[in-house]
């Protein structure tokens, strides 16, 4: 079957790719150079991933799916959430966002730092009906960044089971154990494949 994912980086869909096996052949926004950018404006992580699903569904008329992940710091009421990458502000990049991050929760003791990064997926069938899935990843903020693997706040994102920082894991094992991978596992299964 044909599986339409709503995004423009390859390295992305290579993973989900992976995931769901050889029954699925991928194809992204790659595959529609005209396709237009999607103003992700949704109130929710969900919001946001039917915004661009729904957008591309419209297009081809074939099952998709996209979505929208975000770190949720337990301190800070669960923000940055679905502006994790413009926390800290217009002219966001990574490193900005850890340097804010790490400064909010600079008098937390480590008891206190506890967040997770969570990925919410919508597929939209063929008939246009949207089914939602959620992974998750529990950790902490640590009070440095560690590693030079992943991006975006993985160098201060720790997992307390594994005593080192998403950034430190080899790119296989993170993609392994990731909020996106833990959600695509659940399509997976709803799709049967």
């Amino acid at each position: 079957m044909n599986l339409w994912v709503s995004t423009r980086n390859a390295h992305k869909a290579e993973e989900i790719a992976h995931i769901l096996g050889s029954t699925c052949k991928i194809k992204t926004l790659l595959d529609l150079p005209e396709f237009p950018e999607i103003d992700e404006n949704g109130d929710s992580y969900r919001a946001n991933a039917e915004l661009k699903a729904r957008a591309l569904w419209e297009k081809v008329k074939e099952p998709v799916f996209a979505d929208d992940s975000g770190l949720e710091v337990d301190a800070l009421a669960g923000r940055p959430g679905i502006h994790s990458a413009r926390f800290s502000g217009p002219d966001a990049n990574h490193p900005r966002n850890i340097a804010k991050l790490l400064s909010e929760l600079a008098d937390l003791p480590v008891h206190k730092r506890t967040a997770r990064f969570r990925c919410v997926i919508v597929y939209i069938d063929k008939q246009g009906v949207a089914h939602e899935f959620v992974g998750t990843v529990d950790g902490y903020i640590g009070f440095e960044c560690l590693g030079s693997g992943g991006f975006g706040y993985d160098p201060v994102f720790m997992l307390p089971d594994r005593d080192c920082s998403v950034a430190q894991l080899a790119a296989q094992e993170k993609n392994a154990i990731s909020h996106r991978a833990r959600a695509v596992e659940k399509l997976k299964a709803f799709l049967q494949l």
